[in-house]
């Protein structure tokens, strides 16, 4: 259910907004028929995050179709025109660059890339956040991107874990654990996934897939004899799309 100021939003309300078919148009119809209540103080703030989620979503796909590899940190490769590669295996946005530029390029040269799945859900976030903000908030949100696993998160990203969450949506982070990995191959212990449509997930390094599949290929990887299979757990990870929404409005204003 959808409510605008206590008001409940129907399909033809905003039928008038948005596109019958698009990404964008299949989010807002799953977010209808779920059992939560999603609230918002105007119909801007709900465009935005249908604009960023569904965004999210083809930055997911574009990504996973991509040279943007997988790499360990220990391992990991940036474009350093627009990156200073830290001793963790982290990317520290140089001074001189645009954010925004430097986040487009991660697609534009993506071969020149490698990182693991959680810094790879990060650059989704904001790979889907560059292309519905204006580029001058963007950068000036954004001025100090240090992309490296949930520990060096922008505080204007908002980024939140949720729990005890039974309706995700399409744009929301989402984690497999395989609480029996195996010692020996650490790297498969789960992945962070953005869910897409249709049931499907993008997760970096699995690509883009059914839970079946990804919980098959995170079972390969438990200590002998176990049995207990991976799973989906019950929380998701996202941006604070209200808070950007009303920096937005003030940006616009």
């Amino acid at each position: 259910m959808i409510r605008i100021n206590g008001n409940t939003i129907t399909s033809a309300d905003l039928g008038m907004y948005i596109r019958p078919g698009s990404i964008k148009q299949k989010i807002a119809a799953q977010m209808m028929q779920n059992d939560a209540v999603y609230t918002y103080s105007s119909l801007d703030a709900l465009n935005f995050e249908l604009d960023a989620r569904a965004s999210i979503v083809n930055m997911s796909e574009r990504l996973n179709n991509s040279l943007f590899s997988f790499k360990l940190f220990k391992n990991s490769i940036c474009n350093e025109a627009y990156w200073d590669r830290t001793y963790e295996g982290g990317f520290r946005l140089k001074r001189e660059a645009k954010p925004h530029e430097a986040i487009r390029d991660i697609l534009k040269n993506s071969r020149l890339y490698g990182t693991e799945c959680a810094t790879a859900i990060v650059i989704v976030f904001y790979l889907g956040l560059v292309e519905v903000m204006p580029e001058g908030l963007f950068d000036r949100l954004f001025a100090d991107i240090y992309l490296m696993d949930w520990k060096y998160l922008d505080r204007d990203l908002g980024v939140r874990t949720y729990g005890g969450v039974k309706n995700s949506l399409p744009g929301d982070c989402l984690y497999f654990i395989n609480p029996d990995v195996n010692s020996e191959t650490p790297e498969w212990q789960g992945e962070n996934v953005i869910q897409l449509l249709n049931g499907y997930y993008y997760g970096h390094g699995i690509g883009i897939t059914t839970a079946n599949a990804i919980i098959r290929e995170l079972n390969r990887n438990r200590f002998p004899g176990s049995q207990t299979s991976a799973y989906l757990l019950d929380q998701i990870v996202k941006p604070d799309y209200r808070y950007l929404a009303m920096r937005m409005k003030e940006y616009n204003e």
